[in-house]
């Protein structure tokens, strides 16, 4: 099939996925709790750093985190005190525990108390750096300072874009705080900083093995240099907005849409 082909073929695929109504069954629905930005832009990076498994998982465990902050994220990590963060101990989402939940709070406080918050720090950094793995390369430096003894286990939640990683959950955190088309999924919260032109495709299982049968991504790891392949090809499709596509790949791999729609390659 040719690239236009396909790009119409997508472009079906996010009219019927890009929508309210995927929301719900969806990480994004944590941080749609919440109407102030700092509420969303905690909640959202909470719910995206526990983003890996069973989808219907990851919501209801979201949910959790969020209760045991007194379903006020922004207030709790501005004002919570090392005797609060017992409650979040007994918090686990496959190998994230309590004690990574305790590490993220402190981590956050810190940005939030000394680096304008997570929308100062990523308005300011892509202001310097003009390019999105810079930023996600300083933004994990500026989450592991020495002064708060991360340990491995903290850093591993945590994907480095130094190491070659794909960093899936950063960039569909910055998805959602970024992207504003008026669909009601994401939030775009930070577009008056940063054009949706720059973000990157979240890769992961369904998004990259839809793009290689549709002939969009030929490396065959699930690293950031395949994030770097296939996001050149959909700005190819949309300069302004390349991660438009990204429920549209997912969902074509969750819910077989190639086979449904008689795709043929």
């Amino acid at each position: 099939m040719t690239r236009r082909e396909i790009k119409d073929y997508l472009d079906s695929l996010c009219v019927r996925y890009n929508c309210a109504a995927f929301i719900d069954a969806d990480p994004v629905s944590v941080p749609h709790r919440y109407e102030r930005a700092e509420d969303i832009e905690i909640a959202g990076f909470l719910a995206a750093t526990i983003a890996w498994g069973q989808r219907p998982t990851i919501v209801r465990n979201g949910r959790r985190m969020m209760e045991l902050m007194d379903d006020a994220p922004y207030q709790f990590v501005c004002q919570s005190e090392p005797e609060d963060w017992e409650a979040l101990l007994p918090f686990v989402h496959r190998t994230f525990n309590g004690d990574d939940f305790v590490y993220f709070v402190r981590a956050l406080q810190r940005i939030y108390r000394h680096h304008g918050g997570l929308g100062g720090f990523f308005r300011s950094s892509f202001l310097r750096h003009g390019e999105m793995r810079e930023v996600l390369s300083e933004f994990r430096r500026l989450f592991f300072p020495p002064e708060l003894n991360p340990l491995p286990r903290h850093m591993r939640h945590l994907s480095s874009v130094d190491k070659g990683a794909a960093c899936k959950r950063l960039n569909m955190y910055l998805k959602w705080m970024v992207r504003r088309d008026g669909n009601g999924v994401d939030f775009g919260l930070w577009s008056d900083a940063i054009p949706a032109s720059a973000l990157y495709l979240p890769l992961d299982v369904h998004t990259a093995e839809t793009s290689r049968a549709l002939g969009l991504l030929a490396r065959r790891q699930n690293d950031w240099k395949a994030v770097e392949e296939v996001t050149a090809v959909l700005r190819e499709f949309d300069p302004d907005d390349p991660v438009r596509y990204d429920y549209a790949l997912f969902c074509a791999g969750i819910y077989k849409e190639l086979a449904v729609d008689s795709f043929i390659l």
